[in-house]
């Protein structure tokens, strides 16, 4: 998520909107529809497969018996990438940029003057065999010190997820009783395993003591060029397919520009110039050069924080 120090509230989520807002708010997540065209997704699956082959390490988009570990560059949890400078990839950026997408965000926060987060992307390709399934690892990405709506987390999906194939796994309801977890559990939660910086994961008794509060996991389907945001405070894990679609989607999170201080907006403007993600990434060779820079667009630019709305 874009870097952040104030604990500033600006979103009420007890108000009726009459749009998807409401349902952000009531479950947790939201699939906005038709936030990016048909054309673009297919524009965007073709640059991750440009992506892969430039790696030269025999990966043939055409044939799939390529379609396996030693022919990919390495990647974590199915088909995430978030090494190799992946973050600053000139169609990451131009998939921060789509319209669909910062309108969303825009309209979520009453701002346009947004932030957007350095994350990298998942591109899951099944090889013709089951793909191992990845242990659940259930978690939330806001600190509890942090009160009501502080990040809402996005996922812009490229190729359609239906019921078996790759997506996003929500624990519905789980929201709204965030804090009341925390409360009822701080004899045996300390501050210090809460992980590092607003994430904290959750073990299989935690994720009963909200399943027997009427909570329940939901798999997140969605069709090509869909939105799918969720609140950071929602319990959430990803799964990998059990079919032979692949999955395919880009990691932005967007917040306003006026929760960073000044300070936040150098480091974040640092870490451009760079080339490296928001957080330390643990995959990947950060020496690789960028397979296509950037192009450094006002909004981009904006975007980054390296000038000022």
């Amino acid at each position: 998520m874009p870097h952040r120090t104030i604990n500033q509230l600006i979103v009420d989520d007890s108000k009726v909107h009459g749009d998807w807002r409401d349902e952000l708010f009531q479950n947790g997540y939201v699939v906005v529809k038709n936030a990016i065209s048909l054309d673009i997704c297919e524009y965007y699956i073709d640059k991750m497969f440009q992506w892969l082959e430039s790696f030269l390490l025999g990966f043939d988009r055409n044939n799939r018996s390529t379609w396996t570990e030693q022919h990919l560059p390495t990647h974590i949890k199915g088909g995430m990438y978030h090494g190799y400078r992946i973050q600053h990839e000139k169609f990451i950026w131009e998939a921060r940029t789509e319209d669909g997408v910062i309108e969303a965000f825009a309209k979520l926060w009453g701002t346009d003057k947004l932030l957007v987060s350095f994350d990298g992307m998942n591109f899951t390709l099944p090889s013709g065999t089951t793909l191992p399934q990845t242990q659940p690892w259930p978690h939330i990405d806001q600190s509890p010190l942090r009160e009501g709506i502080q990040c809402v987390q996005g996922i812009l999906n490229f190729a359609p997820n239906g019921p078996q194939d790759g997506s996003l796994l929500v624990m519905k309801g789980s929201t709204k009783l965030m804090s009341e977890f925390f409360q009822t559990h701080s004899g045996t939660i300390g501050r210090e395993t809460w992980g590092p910086s607003d994430w904290f994961g959750f073990d299989k008794s935690e994720v009963k003591w909200f399943e027997e509060r009427g909570c329940e996991i939901h798999k997140v389907t969605a069709e090509a060029g869909d939105l799918i945001l969720w609140d950071s405070r929602t319990m959430h894990f990803n799964c990998v397919p059990s079919t032979q679609n692949i999955r395919a989607v880009v990691y932005a999170c967007y917040t306003p520009a006026s929760f960073a201080t000044a300070d936040i907006l150098q480091q974040k403007g640092e870490l451009f110039d760079q080339r490296i993600g928001t957080e330390n990434e643990e995959e990947g060779d950060l020496t690789k050069r960028l397979n296509e820079e950037p192009i450094e667009t006002d909004l981009v630019l904006k975007l980054a924080g390296k000038i000022p709305y």
